[in-house]
């Protein structure tokens, strides 16, 4: 192993946002013979996520080895300090703690970075970045240094960070993901060339995507399959083989007797078997109170927003998303608080007893978690939730939205998607001369660690090394 790690001189890193070690290393890999190619000489395996299991903050978890409290991203949004609803969206200058990037430029060493969230707004780097998908589009500045913007656009004209993926017309997603994907490998190879560089990490969103807006045409057992003759059956299958393809081209343009290849995703994904209403559940349960319920009668689609709570006699309340965040009133740190400091953990605890104790549409027992930050994390910085919920181990999405005649929703509420989070994602790390297979299991906060020991590098952090 020594031997072999004397020989890397680069890394390359391929992030493929979601990808599930069930599809990636078992049911699709005799059909992507590039990646099978790179697992079969890899130590690989599932690699467990972070809590919470999505893609921000977790990529970012990954690149610096810090845990979520210690960066204080707890998800693409976050509550404004004061306030009940207002939100922040979560951005790079939020992210303080140092990435792998950083701490290899120590030894002088340059980085491409592409789309790894969150990376806009673009902030220097020793090397050149393309910002993520929270960019807002192609009309700002989204690279460092700001010319490489010149360069991209005229190799690819306007450059495609995301996709539209819940809306009805999935012909229109679905070639808007090939054009996007095929873009953004034209333009890691361009830089791949180009680019004098040591570390190279880009992650394509696009399979996130996938999995999320054609997930019921593919899985057989989704309770909305619409059976073996949709035309929508092989949408995630043919996905995996572009970027099988597109993976092919770009290993040729690097030398694999000096590069390390690590192939990773941020989380895993699995079918959605519905979606829960959590505030209209805290209404029933009497801990959320409104002056409008009639509003909940009007047979719509109610946004929280839309409610005149009566914050006076308000306990808790919930955001919506794969993962469910519960907030308390609490006295002196909401506007309008009305929960004792001193009686804080005992309620906490009630609700969360109540939590765990929802059953599913028919009855069946739920396999509910509930995290407190302060518990999980060393630290638990910013805006952190008073619990953070996986309703039935997260095959459940969570709905903020109301007005509905059961809280059990079929689908999602803000538009169709077919897909949750699972826990653990994939890691596969091919290093030069090796000619078999290791398994192993980890966790995210083992990437980093292990791609700085291949740099001649340790620092003190949570995770260890794989090499």
């Amino acid at each position: 192993m020594n031997e072999m790690l004397e020989n890397v001189k680069k890394v390359f890193v391929i992030g493929l946002d979601s990808a599930p070690p069930e599809l990636l290393f078992n049911r699709f890999l005799d059909e992507l013979p590039n990646i099978k190619w790179l697992v079969e000489r890899s130590i690989y395996g599932p690699m467990k996520s972070t809590i919470p299991a999505i893609t921000i903050p977790a990529w970012m978890v990954m690149a610096t080895g810090k845990t979520p409290g210690e960066l204080g991203l707890y998800g693409f949004r976050h509550r404004k300090k004061g306030t009940y609803n207002d939100i922040w969206i979560a951005h790079s200058l939020m992210v303080k703690e140092k990435a792998v990037w950083h701490y290899i430029t120590e030894k002088g060493k340059k980085s491409v970075l592409v789309g790894i969230p969150p990376s806009y707004p673009p902030k220097p780097v020793n090397g050149w970045l393309i910002s993520c998908f929270i960019t807002p589009d192609a009309s700002v500045d989204y690279t460092y240094p700001k010319e490489l913007k010149g360069e991209i656009e005229r190799l690819v004209g306007e450059y495609i960070f995301d996709v539209v993926f819940r809306k009805e017309n999935r012909d229109e997603v679905k070639e808007q993901l090939w054009e996007m994907t095929e873009k953004r490998f034209e333009v890691i190879r361009y830089l791949i060339q180009e680019k004098d560089w040591d570390y190279f990490e880009f992650v394509e969103i696009g399979l996130d995507r996938v999995h999320h807006a054609f997930w019921k045409y593919f899985d057989e057992n989704h309770h909305l399959y619409p059976g073996n003759d949709n035309p929508y059956k092989n949408v995630i299958p043919d996905y995996y083989k572009l970027l099988d393809k597109e993976i092919g081209k770009t290993l040729k343009l690097l030398d694999l007797d000096e590069t390390a290849v690590i192939i990773v995703s941020d989380h895993g994904i699995k079918a959605m078997k519905g979606a829960f209403a959590i505030n209209q559940w805290l209404i029933e349960e009497g801990l959320l109170k409104i002056k409008n319920p009639e509003i909940l009668k009007e047979g719509r689609q109610v946004r929280f927003n839309e409610l005149k709570v009566d914050w006076s006699k308000t306990i808790a309340w919930a955001w919506g998303g794969y993962y469910s965040r519960v907030f308390l009133n609490v006295k002196g740190r909401e506007p309008m608080g009305i929960i004792e400091p001193e009686r804080y953990y005992q309620v906490r605890d009630e609700v969360a007893e109540l939590i765990k104790s929802i059953r599913g549409p028919n009855g069946e027992k739920w396999n509910t978690k509930v995290f407190y930050p302060e518990e999980i994390y060393p630290v638990a910085k910013g805006d952190k939730p008073d619990m953070m919920v996986y309703l039935d181990d997260l095959n459940w999405r969570a709905a903020g939205t109301l007005g509905y005649e059961s809280p059990y929703l079929l689908e999602n509420d803000l538009g169709p998607d077919d897909a949750v989070h699972a826990e653990y994602g994939v890691f596969s790390l091919y290093l030069p001369g090796m000619s078999e297979a290791k398994r192993t299991q980890l966790t995210i906060y083992d990437f980093a660690p292990t791609v700085l020991k291949l740099f001649g590098m340790k620092k003190p952090l949570i995770g260890r090394s794989v090499v």
